[in-house]
């Protein structure tokens, strides 16, 4: 795809600048006429490229589009035709610049701000490398990325370049985030050792083999674009571009990837998670030679205790598998929602939320009823969007899901996979977080890595 060089929109922004140098002193001028490498001003509207225009992608645009949407990179004429054809891109539809290879677009576009990233899982990292190294502003899609080394990869590079970073996962910005640490933070619940965390996924195809064959790639597709940093493997009409890439080893994370960011997020921020001690997990069967994540895990993460909350035992059930019933939850009443939830394990009381950390209640109901809600101790988000844009624009300003935060979840919810992928061994793998190894299993030690296709490796 050749890009679009909106000269007329050049020209217009060249008209600005000259306007702008020539204004008075007090007026907050651009980072173009400051020359400051990533120097935004509050009043400037950033100059964001989109990385993946389909699907998360389509909706990661929208949510930002009140900026200026520059650029967009997307493998899928198709799905990049139908994002510009939506009404919220109107404003952009015919100026921003289109590409299929996002190298391209950072080499001719050294104007943009900050990247938001919504490919499949297994390109966030290289995409990022490059991003960083240019000194561009983050966003990603969660899960932050596809392997522990690009966790930590992704944390270090966002320190050494200074870049403010986030990933998307929403429901970290919502109410329910706030009043779910607000309720652990209370004292309400006692001393908490024991959480459980579920899902109603995967709901696209795991546990199958690699279908054989191949089929003819379409003209609006550019495959090997779409495969990256992955294997070479044959096109088949949707086995695995544009969703069912998430049941795939060497491009998604499966459920605990996809969904842990959305579930396991909130327990781990209330109670102050870092990295497990200890990882052990069972589930049904793999697809062949584990190319496809089982159709249903259960994972167990141990956390060590700290001067502030006891150890923790994590639990995670995917696949329809699910916690045991509290027997304070009222007879006939549904365990949080219909998409999952979580349980918040006092001692003297149980806390239960949905996925993205929405209506966190105590239980029994008469229980939460009777209890006073917690102090609002708090700061509320204005949006995981919008926290970033405003940390971008003033440094004074946070992130709450910023690299360090996210890397650290990621990493985690990615040891429960090396550990489904090491159950056949019946081992509780031991892992050292401070030296990101397993001390009593190297054939774990090698998932934590993969290798790069030639090209789309990290920095």
């Amino acid at each position: 795809m050749k890009s679009k060089k909106p000269e007329a929109s050049k020209a217009v922004d060249l008209k600005r600048r000259s306007l702008l140098a020539a204004a008075p002193a007090f007026m907050i001028v651009p980072r173009y006429v400051l020359g400051g490498q990533g120097f935004v001003a509050p009043s400037d509207r950033l100059n964001i490229a989109a990385v993946g225009a389909g699907g998360r992608g389509r909706s990661n645009i929208r949510d930002v589009a009140h900026e200026n949407i520059y650029a967009l990179c997307e493998i899928d004429d198709e799905r990049l035709a139908s994002t510009l054809a939506e009404e919220f891109a109107a404003p952009f539809r015919d100026r921003a610049r289109t590409y299929r290879d996002y190298r391209e677009m950072f080499d001719e576009n050294p104007e943009i701000d900050a990247v938001v990233i919504s490919t499949p899982d297994h390109m966030h990292a290289p995409i990022a490398s490059v991003a960083m190294d240019l000194g561009k502003h983050l966003y990603i899609e969660k899960p932050l990325c596809h392997t522990v080394a690009e966790a930590r990869y992704l944390a270090r590079r966002a320190r050494e370049t200074n870049v403010v970073t986030q990933m998307g996962n929403q429901g970290h910005a919502e109410e329910g985030a706030r009043l779910i640490n607000e309720w652990v933070a209370s004292g309400e619940l006692g001393e908490i050792r024991e959480v459980h965390c579920w899902t109603n996924r995967p709901v696209w195809p795991q546990g199958v083999a690699r279908p054989e064959g191949s089929a003819a790639i379409p003209v609006t597709l550019d495959w090997d674009f779409w495969l990256g940093a992955a294997p070479n493997r044959p096109y088949l009409h949707e086995t695995y571009h544009p969703f069912n890439w998430r049941g795939w080893v060497d491009f998604g994370t499966g459920v605990v990837g996809d969904m842990g960011a959305h579930i396991i997020d909130h327990p781990y921020w209330a109670l102050g998670l870092d990295l497990p001690q200890r990882v052990s997990a069972s589930s049904t069967r793999w697809g062949d030679e584990y190319e496809s994540f089982p159709l249903a895990t259960k994972i167990h993460f141990e956390f060590a205790a700290t001067a502030a909350r006891p150890a923790v035992k994590m639990t995670w059930y995917d696949g329809g598998l699910l916690p045991e019933r509290p027997a304070e939850l009222e007879n006939g009443r549904q365990m949080a929602g219909n998409d999952g939830g979580v349980l918040i394990v006092g001692e003297r009381k149980t806390l239960m939320h949905g996925v993205y950390g929405r209506d966190p209640v105590l239980i029994p109901e008469s229980v939460h009823l009777e209890t006073l809600a917690p102090p609002r101790t708090l700061a509320r988000s204005n949006g995981i969007y919008q926290e970033w844009i405003d940390a971008i624009k003033d440094r004074s300003k946070v992130t709450t899901s910023n690299f360090e935060y996210a890397g650290r979840l990621t990493e985690t919810m990615l040891l429960g996979n090396i550990a489904v992928r090491q159950a056949f061994t019946h081992k509780v793998l031991e892992y050292d977080g401070e030296a990101m190894r397993f001390t009593n299993d190297e054939a774990a030690n090698a998932m934590l890595d993969k290798e790069y296709r030639p090209g789309y490796g990290l920095s």
